[in-house]
């Protein structure tokens, strides 16, 4: 009996230990073009890009977005947001988000729905 005792801790352990896992980045990636008189897609640098989803919607209310968050493009137009921080374990689904991106005169818009644990990827043309 006292050999059997820490054979069974031991194994309940193991077992425990081994159902975990590790959760992985949720980040949402948006490379930002414009279109030259050629038809090519020109990376946008120095673009403010808003990612963002309003609340519940009525007539009487709008709730508050539980993400508002804005980054400007590096100069190959690109900028990464990271969700991680927001992810709750069990959850079923994580977010679509409204996108926004302006500099200037040019303005793009767009839709991204992120995905748990996992690098999303969206393109917005700006004109």
């Amino acid at each position: 009996m006292n050999r059997l005792f820490p054979t069974l801790t031991l194994a309940a352990i193991v077992i425990f230990a081994s159902s975990c896992y590790k959760i992985e980045d949720t980040v949402a990636n948006i490379q930002v073009y414009r279109i030259d008189a050629v038809g090519e897609k020109i990376p946008v640098a120095g673009c403010d890009v808003r990612l963002f989803a309003l609340g519940s919607l009525d007539e009487d209310f709008v709730g508050e977005p539980r993400f508002d968050t804005t980054r400007t493009t590096s100069e190959e137009g690109f900028v990464s947001f990271d969700f991680s921080n927001f992810y709750v374990g069990g959850q079923a689904g994580f977010a679509v988000l409204d996108i926004e991106a302006s500099k200037g005169s040019l303005y793009g818009s767009g839709l991204i729905k992120i995905e748990e644990m996992e690098t999303n990827n969206e393109e917005v043309i700006v004109e």
